[in-house]
Parts: structure tokens; C-alpha cells; sequence
């Protein structure tokens, strides 16, 4: 059931950043919201601040970074969506505490992952990196020694998450054996099997992939003491976080023989802008491919991202639902017939939802249905009340204690 929105859907200010695919535009002008703003690149926390004072949902990628001093000057905004796998680059603390929704879309890329890691797979163990050089160079180098075939080696997957598991099944269909490490209890797929530990499957693999988040845990995951470990001869692969392996130990390995090849699209450090000057220890090493942080840039996968998120923004502006937020508790509820719906965003202390049904009854608004959801900061009420005296109830809503947001949908 379509039901009209209690703002006028062209003061809805929408902006989008970082060059976020046309089909999130057209999303929300087909659905007849025209304030629309499209701009190619990331802007920095001055910039943004400028642009944020009256928006309603901002879409960003992975360079703007969303800092609780930007959240403090975006008293309008309702939702944040990530237009990529991660939401590091928010301050999730900051949004949750302000009742700003914050989406992602963390499967609609990896598929463009986990063919790519395949591809390099190959490109790796049959060392075309310097066979390639060398062609270019006026050299011809046509050997076998050193290049091997897939079929029969064995991968090695750290995070056997949404693409690490893609990545094994396409490793297994070309006859590769493969084995995984995952902090949590996962069921294979296949015939992968889990290693016993880190070192264990490092020390087994004669290719590892990397397929973990960015966290405290993470960080410098596969140091120097395990770049030891590792079998010699192996390749490895990183297209999952820049701060989870040792580049400086890792140049090291490839330099002394240890390791024959590597793969690193994501660095500690990365340039803000495409042109920018970009420096790694990893730079001139023989059987070393290095990219720009384009694991998951392929045409269909910012299609899917584009879809994905938007579809999720759209829901949550029209609907109120709030599956695959990363801050305000997921709920998803059917509009009701002949009522109007409020939206409630408020600390999670008790005895508020007794407020706000005490608030109502004292003065007569009917509730024709309720849901709330909790996580352990804040709490989220989706409030269907009487047509004739909605705008009476949102006011009165706005004044019950530890209220963060307050917004009538419909």
C-alpha cells in the first residue's frame, strides 16, 4: 500500500557523494523526490558540514568520513547509507546517540571480490607479473619454471565470511583444496575444512587469501611472526582491510624468496583523490601486484550497491523500516490502513514506552498498533495513531523523557 508522506517529498533534501551510482538518483526522483544532489568526489569535514545543514539522507562511499562534529551540525538528518561493503568510516557512536540510521550493503559486491582473488590466483602462480614486465621491456621470457597450475594447490582463506565462502567455492571448481581460519564456528561449503589455527593453515596454504574486517583484533593480523610461519614459496593476497597485514615485514619476505608473489589492493594509508601521489614498501618487488582499492569496483557490483542501500533509505524514509541498521534497532512493519504512523527514536531507559503510552491515553489518542525494538543504547518505537489527532501525539511525544527523534512518517 502506497501511502503519501507528511512532508512535502520535494523539501526532502537528499544528497549523494563520491560519484554513488546513477540508479540511487533515479530511485528516489522516480518516486518523486527532486531535491536530489549528486556530487563526484568525497568532501572533507568543512566541506561537508557546509553542505549537511539541511539534509535529510546523505549517501557516502568509503573516503567521506562522517565525524560526530559533522553529525552536530545535521539537526535534519535522518539516515546515512554506506554505498559499500563497510561503515568504519562513520562514527557509529555518534549516529546511534543521535537516532541517525546508518545502512550498508555489505553482499552486493562480493562477487567482484571473489572472481578477482581467482583471477589473481593465476596471474600469481603462473608469475605473469613478470613475464608481462618483461614483454614490455623488449624481453622475451618464455619458460615454465616457476609457474605452476591451480588445480591440486591448496587456498588458504582467513574469514570465511560472505566472500571468503565465494571464494571457496570457485577455488574448489577449479580443483584447488581448501582450507579456512575463522574466529567464529563456520560450516564449510564443499569440501573446505577449518584449520586448527592461524599458523596452522599458514604454514599448510601455498595460497592465502584475506578476507577479514577492520578491527582492534585485526590489526597487523599477519605480522612478521606469521609472514615466518607461512609455507615457503606461497602467494599472498589482501583485499580485505589495509591495516591487517605488515607491509614492511611483507616486502621483506618477497624480497628475501620466502613468499613468490603477493596481491594488495587496501594499504594503512590511502590518497584521498585518483592522481594523488601514492608510496608502499611493496612498490618495484618482482611478482607483486598492487591495485587501488578496487576489490569490489566493478559496473554491476555499484549497480547492486546502488539498488541495495538506496532501497533500504527509501524504505526507511517512507516506511520506517530499519532492517540492516548498524545503529537504530531493525524493524519492519506493513503500513496501516487508516492511521497515521510516528517514528520514535529514544535512549533506552526504563519506563519509556510506559511514558508515551501514559502521554497518549491521558489525552485520548487512540493506538491503533505499536512495535518497539531495544539494542543496549536506544530504543524504537513505530507508533500507528489515530488520523485526527496524529500531529497532537507527535508533540506530545517530543516532550516524553529521554526522547532523541521524533518524526511522523505518515
Amino acid at each position: 500500500m502506497s501511502q503519501p508522506t507528511s512532508y512535502p517529498k520535494e523539501k526532502i533534501k537528499i544528497l549523494f557523494l563520491e560519484n554513488i551510482s546513477d540508479k540511487a538518483v533515479e530511485k528516489f526522483k522516480q518516486q518523486g523526490y527532486t531535491n536530489v544532489k549528486k556530487l563526484t568526489g568525497a568532501l572533507s569535514e568543512e566541506e561537508l558540514i557546509k553542505e549537511i545543514k539541511d539534509v535529510h539522507l546523505l549517501g557516502i562511499r568509503s573516503k567521506t568520513k562522517i565525524t560526530k562534529n559533522v553529525l552536530d551540525h545535521a539537526p535534519k538528518l535522518q539516515a546515512i547509507g554506506c554505498f559499500c561493503i563497510g561503515v568504519n568510516q562513520v562514527d557509529l557512536g555518534a549516529a546511534l546517540h543521535q537516532g541517525v540510521v546508518v545502512f550498508n550493503a555489505p553482499y552486493s559486491n562480493t562477487r567482484s571480490v571473489a572472481e578477482l582473488v581467482i583471477g589473481l590466483s593465476i596471474m600469481l602462480i603462473r608469475r605473469i607479473p613478470d613475464k608481462n614486465k618483461a614483454a614490455h621491456e623488449g624481453i622475451w621470457m618464455k619458460e615454465a619454471k616457476g609457474s605452476y597450475e591451480l588445480r591440486g594447490k591448496t587456498l588458504g582463506i582467513i574469514g570465511y565470511g560472505n566472500i571468503g565462502t565465494q571464494v571457496s567455492v570457485l577455488a574448489e571448481s577449479l580443483g584447488m583444496n581448501v582450507m579456512f581460519y575463522d574466529v567464529e564456528t563456520k560450516l564449510p561449503l564443499g569440501n573446505a575444512h577449518a584449520a586448527k589455527n592461524l599458523k596452522a593453515l599458514v604454514s599448510e596454504a601455498d595460497i592465502i587469501s584475506l578476507h577479514v574486517p577492520e578491527t582492534a583484533q585485526t590489526k597487523n593480523l599477519v605480522n612478521k611472526e606469521v609472514i615466518r610461519s607461512i609455507k615457503k614459496g606461497a602467494i599472498l593476497i589482501n583485499y580485505a582491510r589495509g591495516e591487517v597485514v605488515d607491509l614492511e615485514a611483507l616486502a621483506e619476505a618477497l624480497k628475501s624468496g620466502a613468499l613468490s608473489g603477493a596481491a594488495i589492493d587496501v594499504f594503512p594509508w590511502e590518497p584521498e583523490k585518483n592522481g594523488d601521489r601514492f608510496e608502499t614498501p611493496l612498490q618495484g618487488l618482482s611478482n607483486v601486484i598492487l591495485t587501488p582499492h578496487i576489490g569490489g569496483s566493478t559496473e554491476e557490483a555499484q549497480v547492486n550497491i546502488g539498488d541495495d542501500v538506496s532501497n533500504k533509505l527509501y524504505q526507511y524514509l517512507e516506511r520506517g523500516i530499519t532492517n540492516g541498521s548498524h545503529t537504530v534497532p531493525g524493524i519492519s512493519l506493513p503500513p496501516v490502513e487508516g492511521a497515521h504512523r510516528i517514528l520514535h527514536i529514544h535512549n533506552n531507559k526504563p519506563g519509556v514506552l510506559s511514558a508515551i503510552n501514559s502521554e497518549l491515553s491521558k489525552h485520548n489518542i487512540n493506538i491503533l498498533g505499536q512495535y518497539l525494538k531495544t539494542n543496549d543504547a536506544i530504543g524504537y518505537v513505530v507508533l500507528d495513531v489515530d488520523q485526527q489527532l496524529s500531529t497532537q501525539a507527535v508533540e506530545l511525544l517530543k516532550d516524553v523523557k529521554e526522547t532523541i527523534k521524533v518524526r511522523i512518517l505518515y
